[in-house]
């Protein structure tokens, strides 16, 4: 059984669904299908969570963050500032007001690790000994040589995987170096273990020799690196990226961001991870994930948004991204005014509009009593596939009776980012192999 978190996470942390895994076995066979559970900084599961934050509190730390990441991304697309492949803004941003976590165990014997989710990266990295430089954590930090499967790589094997960016030789062995947006560095080792995870009822299961780093080095320039979290878990598409190891899909299903009670936020790993749901093409340039965004909609009345908008260049400085970091939904100028001013004029007589948070729309009222009936807003992507967005998804509560809409404008040119709170409600299966995504209208519950 794995060493189990000792504070008050792992009760509610994961569920395994049916797996054709065996720790004994002599080759890496893969998962059928892993389901481990999601804990967003907000949820009382949450290391952070803090009961004396108020509604105004959380919504500040989760924009801050939000624009953090986004201007990371932004940065990152335009080669800005940043020096290799990994790291995402949101880890170093807004006093560890990270995303959603995830909680595995490496080695034998296994040593419990809490890592953020970033599907922007590719790396699955966790601090190792023996430290040079590490910033300080409650969970052990984990000791390869005290790992009786832990293996190091040498330069010269395929595992070291020179092709991806970051990935590098130390002679003699695979090494890694990494960066933040702030200037932040991490760097070490590229090894393989067995990892574990942990189910509801306190069995485990195991994937013996999986590909991770072992960060020995931490240049924490912001120095809010530190806590619970002991490393990030990228969800990439490169080949170092846990995806890949464990098959060629994922999913994820967010339930709720705001809901401190929620449990049923859920990433689903392995070749059975559910992808029902319409498909679309999925685009993969660096370490985003891009989705053709033809237009979109309130009700039945299509918004006047010239559709060169949303076009992808190859280089991904414009298209669509969707991503599993940033909060808020972010559009180009043209996009962005067009939705605000109909949501403005479906207000009208509604409710009373107080002003702009971020430069969108806030108002007086109550999302649940006030917005009875308002229009789905619905962005309509290639292939007749829909991602729609009810009231909860479309606004957020800024502060007790205010809401705002949960969108911003961008001053990049044509760059869009489809955050969490777009997502809810919908399970989002990614098939690497294929280069397609599914997008569901779902209970994320009944994934379990």
């Amino acid at each position: 059984m794995a060493v189990l978190f000792n504070l008050f996470l792992l009760s509610c942390f994961t569920t395994i669904a049916t797996t054709s895994i065996a720790t004994t076995s002599p080759t890496n066979a893969k998962p059928k299908r892993l389901i481990t559970k999601l804990i967003h900084h907000n949820s009382v599961y949450s290391p952070y969570y803090n009961p004396k934050d108020t509604i105004a509190d959380r919504a500040r730390h989760a924009i801050n963050s939000s624009n953090a990441r986004f201007d990371y991304i932004w940065k990152k697309i335009q080669g800005i500032s940043l020096d290799t492949d990994d790291v995402r803004s949101g880890v170093i941003a807004e006093n560890r007001r990270v995303g959603f976590l995830a909680n595995i165990s490496i080695g034998s014997p296994p040593i419990p690790q809490l890592l953020v989710m970033d599907t922007g990266s590719s790396l699955l990295w966790t601090q190792c000994r023996p430290c040079t430089h590490c910033f300080t954590q409650a969970l052990p930090i984990f000791n390869p040589p005290e790992s009786a499967t832990y293996s190091s790589i040498p330069c010269d094997e395929p595992n070291c995987y020179h092709q991806v960016p970051g990935i590098n030789c130390r002679a003699p062995r695979c090494g890694f170096k990494l960066y933040y947006g702030d200037g932040t560095a991490v760097s070490g080792f590229v090894g393989t273990d067995e990892i574990t995870f942990e189910t509801s009822d306190e069995g485990t299961t195991s994937v013996p020799r999986l590909v991770f780093g072992c960060a020995t080095d931490v240049v924490n320039i912001a120095g809010v690196l530190g806590g619970q979290i002991s490393g990030l878990l990228g969800l990439g598409a490169e080949m170092t990226s846990l995806v890949n190891q464990l098959g060629s899909k994922f999913s994820y299903c967010i339930g709720s961001v705001w809901d401190p009670q929620y449990i049923h936020n859920q990433l689903i790993f392995g070749e059975g991870a559910k992808t029902e749901g319409d498909t679309t093409s999925l685009e993969i340039i660096g370490s985003f994930y891009y989705i053709r965004l033809d237009s979109i909609s309130v009700g039945e009345k299509m918004l006047d948004i010239p559709p060169q908008v949303f076009e992808l260049t190859k280089d991904g400085t414009r298209g669509v991204i969707i991503d599993s970091g940033s909060t808020l939904t972010y559009l180009p100028k043209a996009a962005f005014d067009s939705l605000k001013n109909e949501v403005l004029s479906l207000m009208n007589g509604i409710v009373k509009f107080v002003g702009t948070e971020h430069s969108s729309p806030c108002f007086k009222g109550v999302i649940d009593r006030d917005l009875t009936g308002f229009p789905v807003v619905t962005f309509n992507f290639a292939n007749g596939v829909d991602l729609a967005l009810d009231v909860k998804s479309l606004f957020y509560v800024a502060s007790a009776n205010t809401f705002c809409m949960a969108m911003a404008p961008t001053n990049a040119d044509n760059l869009t980012i489809i955050g969490v709170l777009a997502q809810q409600s919908h399970n989002i299966a990614y098939n690497l192999a294929s280069k397609t995504i599914s997008i569901q209208v779902i209970d994320c519950a009944l994934l379990e």
